[in-house]
């Protein structure tokens, strides 16, 4: 989660930290690592979601506004990891259509 939050608060010289990193490191794992992490968070928030739409349906909710950003973050999560996905799948086939 702390990924996807963050991404609008990262310094240049955080980014700069972060490329030494990947240019020390092979490529595919730190791709998978970072997938898996994305992944992760974007689960993590729909369990907050879920968590939040239960505490509104049994009427726990202390902070109806928090309940509201929990389910909004966790559906633009959702839509943009789909995108991702359907992206990623689109680069797939159109590798598979590349002749060599």
């Amino acid at each position: 989660m702390n990924n996807i939050n963050n991404i609008s608060a990262t310094s240049t010289a955080d980014l700069l930290k972060q490329k030494n990193k990947l240019d020390n490191s092979t490529g595919t794992e730190q791709f998978a690592e970072k997938l898996k992490s994305a992944i992760n968070d974007v689960n993590d928030m729909q369990k907050e979601s879920e968590n939040a739409i239960a505490d509104l349906a049994t009427g726990q909710v202390k902070d109806l506004h928090q309940a509201a950003l929990a389910i909004g973050k966790a559906e633009t999560s959702m839509k943009l990891m789909l995108e991702i996905r359907n992206k990623a799948l689109n680069a797939y086939k159109e590798i598979g259509r590349t002749q060599v």
